[in-house]
């Protein structure tokens, strides 16, 4: 719990002005949604704990052009990326 509180700490709160308690709660659903969802962990080999870890990409057309989407969240405080299809 303490590593997940720095990290939202570091990554959300100190990057933020929060105008109200309904601003903070609707910060920290974006935030866990991000953590659980697309924010690469250590443990558990770059993968997110709510998404399995994707295939490796092995198209040499794809690792030459790949084409990688970003998704701002929070008004580009936290930035999720995606393979394009």
């Amino acid at each position: 719990m303490e590593r997940w509180v720095q990290s939202c700490r570091r990554e959300l709160l100190d990057r933020c002005l929060l105008w109200n308690e309904r601003h903070l709660r609707h910060a920290l659903r974006e935030y866990e949604e991000f953590y659980n969802e697309h924010r690469a962990h250590q443990a558990l080999a770059q993968a997110a704990p709510l998404r399995a870890v994707p295939d490796p990409n092995t198209d040499p057309a794809a690792i030459v052009n790949p084409n990688v989407r970003r998704r701002d969240r929070l008004g580009g405080v936290l930035h999720e990326y995606s393979h394009a299809a």
